[in-house]
């Protein structure tokens, strides 16, 4: 773990932040008061964010699911809507691919304001996949391929415990077969899992990976769809500028 420039329970007053672009950010718990949020732009997992005294989470995913009433499918509480709801994310994954691979192969290499490239975030989707699917479900002691990224704070340690090289350089074309093979194994449990199973609460293996402990599988279903759609969002948001970067 680094060093942490703050230790918990620190006050720390008139810190400017002002055009400072924080990645990865553990704000859990913090308390920000008399703050200038004025032009700011924060993604994440926000929960019981409050502004002002107002819980902000709540009034957000209102707004998103408004603008993306597919939202609603990834909360499935049952085999048949879990099943349409991986169809969709599909779909959607399908388009979106077809889009990357008539990009420059340094195009599709490119990360976006110092986020993810396409074949990075679908390195990722595979190292999701492995977590949620193959050891969360399947129950699966070592099911990571060495081509997944984790998450981006992921430590050495983890990484070498696992099996999986972040400096690994593997091309668009070369992921591709990979990231289908999950996608496959994810409609494949879809199409042999119960409704009945769905509360069934399993137990990770004890071999070094994530996540570990108990997880019902619904929980563990509902994780993969979000990781597909959230990821989904960002690489259409970078295409965008990817795209124009190709054409000038």
């Amino acid at each position: 773990m680094p060093e942490r420039a703050f230790p918990e329970g620190s006050r720390v007053d008139d810190l400017d932040l002002s055009g400072v672009h924080l990645h990865g950010a553990n704000l859990e718990g913090a308390r920000l008061t008399d703050t200038y949020l004025v032009g700011a732009d924060i993604s994440g997992d926000i929960e019981g964010l409050k502004l002002n005294g107002v819980e902000v989470e709540p009034l957000v995913q209102v707004e998103l699911d408004r603008r993306y009433p597919d939202r609603l499918k990834l909360r499935a509480t049952d085999v048949a809507g879990l099943r349409e709801a991986w169809s969709m994310v599909e779909s959607l994954w399908a388009a979106t691919t077809q889009r990357a691979l008539a990009l420059p192969e340094a195009l599709q290499r490119r990360g976006v304001d110092g986020e993810w490239s396409v074949v990075e975030t679908l390195r990722h989707l595979v190292f999701a996949t492995d977590c949620w699917l193959s050891r969360a479900i399947r129950l699966e002691p070592s099911p990571y391929h060495p081509w997944g990224l984790p998450w981006s704070g992921a430590g050495p340690e983890f990484t070498s415990a696992v099996g999986v090289d972040v400096n690994a350089s593997p091309s668009l074309e070369e992921v591709l077969p990979v990231r289908r093979a999950r996608q496959r194994a994810v409609r494949e449990t879809l199409g042999e899992l119960t409704d009945a199973e769905l509360a069934e609460v399993r137990t990770a293996p004890l071999s070094p990976g994530h996540p570990e402990g108990e997880h019902s599988v619904l929980h563990c279903l509902h994780v993969v769809l979000n990781e597909e759609w959230e990821h989904h969002l960002y690489t259409v948001r970078d295409l965008d500028i990817l795209d124009s970067a190709a054409q000038s």
